[in-house]
């Protein structure tokens, strides 16, 4: 994926505990992502910008959106230490940050209301069902959802499937050898909606 990015996490900070694995994780995120340079992306649930900085890479601009207000510090700290101007880290709920962006701003035209890609990596809680609308009323040309929970994750993609997104691709990432525990990635596209 390029130069190697170093991260500084917090003690209040979420980040995978299997690297080797993580790695492949992201990769394959930032892989369904099939960023080209231009692309404007939202990153939620992005922690302390660990997908956000492989994807601020291949990237135009990226936004990112977590509840922890030390992790959006590492996110703002890691961005710099990698060298990245081209993202930006909100604090907040993902599910009262992005729909009350959206209610706020959607008769401009900016890339923000309008990304290409949208990524999720939500709590095992999944989506609440006011975020997944508002995804599907930004309409990016791809959502890149990572999952730990199966069963959210096919309440989720069951919902946006039923708004004009379809499958395109699903692929586990085992990140806890020996347990019934799976990291999912899954590629959703813009059909006719």
């Amino acid at each position: 994926t390029g130069k190697a990015i170093s991260y500084h996490v917090s003690p209040q900070s979420f980040y995978q505990v299997n690297p080797e694995q993580t790695e492949k994780l992201y990769s394959l995120a930032l892989e369904y992502a099939g960023l080209t340079g231009k692309e404007s992306v939202w990153d939620l649930y992005c922690g302390i910008g660990t997908i956000s900085l492989f994807l601020a890479g291949k990237a135009g601009h990226v936004y990112g959106v977590e509840i922890v207000p030390q992790a959006i510090a590492d996110a703002k700290d890691n961005a710099k230490r990698n060298g990245f101007s081209n993202t930006g880290f909100f604090v907040g709920k993902a599910e009262e940050v992005l729909p009350e962006f959206y209610a706020e701003h959607k008769n401009e035209k900016t890339d923000m209301l309008h990304p290409d890609v949208i990524v999720v990596d939500p709590p095992r809680k999944g989506c609440e069902e006011s975020l997944l609308q508002t995804i599907v009323d930004m309409q990016p040309e791809k959502v890149v959802y990572v999952s730990c929970d199966s069963a959210t994750l096919a309440r989720d993609v069951k919902f946006l499937r039923a708004k004009g997104y379809e499958l395109k691709d699903v692929t586990p990432v085992d990140q806890f050898p020996h347990t019934v525990h799976v990291e999912t990635v899954v590629l959703l596209s813009k059909g006719e909606v």
